[in-house]
């Protein structure tokens, strides 16, 4: 009686509380900066992968127009048509951003073996020579999102651990694409036309990707077949309209599952059940009318996003467990503001299982 009684007196504070940002996920999402790229790097050659020091050359060369310092070379915004050919032998970061290459030919990166990232985003890019990342051996982070490719570039490296190609042209993704490329963890390939037919049986075999992300395509509906190992899967802004049954039953590493900005009318119960490491899921602007089955059961879950659905309701067991032994973890963020829920008259009980008056907003609904 005691946590209902002081659940009471917050709950009118609730919807004013301002609305919580979820931390502790890295968000791949966003380019990265060329400063964050050569601090990782520093960081992995501090961690042992440094790649082996090769003779500094008695003449240094640097390509015209361009800054070299300490094996990073930095050709961004300069105009360029081509990759320039006298790039040094022993460059770690190349940037080759916000130029206007139309193409990469098979001997762009020739003597490039030492190379750990290669940023080619923002250019005209609409085609890669079948070899020309063959001599990249140590390539771990390629990207080349904000260009005119219409397919994922053939003989990647198998070195490459981050690949970011997303806001390009690519309808398809063919059977074995990434066939070799064991070392993969982080695919960004969104705001591509891509349609769930565009994959094909197979495109994603071998890989054990930690983080994917698919948003701003045309899926209708949840992929299959993507990788097992997924911790981070985000499939935002398409036109998914339902969560199926067997949709989610392969990702049962799942920690963080993106769904915000679709069409979703039903979550099939039972589907959520899958995912039983799950800490993060946003079903936020969508069309859902009631608090999706199964979240008292998920031990682990801490935040949920369903602001701006249509829910009316919020029943007293629809996010808790009916004992304290079930979840693992309190809320630390449910959002539901944007909804037509009369937030006066849900039960305080309904947020037992909730860390502070701060992880619950209502807000106002407007019409």
């Amino acid at each position: 009686m005691a946590t209902v009684a002081v659940t009471i007196l917050l709950l009118p504070l609730l919807t004013s509380a301002l609305p919580f940002q979820q931390k502790g996920f890295w968000d791949f999402g966003k380019d990265i900066d060329v400063k964050d790229l050569l601090m990782t790097m520093m960081k992995d050659q501090e961690e042992g992968s440094a790649y082996e020091e090769l003779p500094q050359p008695e003449q240094p060369t640097c390509p015209f127009g361009c800054t070299c310092h300490l094996k990073v070379v930095q050709c961004s915004d300069l105009g360029l048509t081509h990759v320039p050919y006298d790039i040094p032998s022993d460059t770690l970061l190349l940037d080759l951003q916000c130029n206007m290459i139309h193409e990469i030919r098979e001997g762009d990166f020739k003597g490039l073996s030492n190379l750990y990232a290669l940023v080619l985003r923002s250019n005209q890019i609409a085609r890669v020579h079948p070899r020309a990342f063959l001599p990249l051996k140590r390539l771990q982070k390629l990207y080349i999102s904000h260009n005119h490719l219409t397919s994922i570039p053939r003989n990647l490296p198998a070195s490459l651990v981050e690949l970011r190609i997303h806001d390009n042209h690519i309808r398809k993704v063919a059977a074995g694409t990434f066939s070799g490329l064991g070392n993969m963890h982080v695919i960004e390939m969104g705001r591509n036309p891509l349609q769930n037919s565009g994959f094909e049986p197979g495109a994603f075999i071998g890989l054990k990707l930690n983080y994917l992300r698919i948003s701003e395509a045309k899926l209708t509906g949840v992929p299959n077949d993507l990788p097992e190992s997924l911790h981070e899967l985000h499939l935002d802004h398409n036109q998914i309209q339902a969560i199926e049954l067997e949709d989610l039953s392969r990702y049962k590493q799942l920690q963080r599952l993106g769904l915000g900005l679709n069409h979703i009318r039903h979550i099939e119960n039972g589907a959520l059940s899958y995912l039983p490491n799950l800490r993060e899921l946003h079903l936020d602007n969508n069309r859902l009318s009631s608090v999706p089955s199964g979240l008292p059961d998920m031990k682990y879950l801490q935040v949920i996003y369903l602001h701006y659905n249509n829910i009316t309701d919020v029943g007293v067991n629809d996010f808790c467990p009916m004992g304290f032994g079930m979840k693992r973890v309190f809320y630390n963020g449910i959002s539901l503001f944007g909804n037509p829920i009369k937030y006066w008259e849900v039960q305080p009980a309904t947020f037992r299982c909730v860390s502070d008056r701060m992880a619950v907003q209502f807000g106002n609904h407007k019409k």
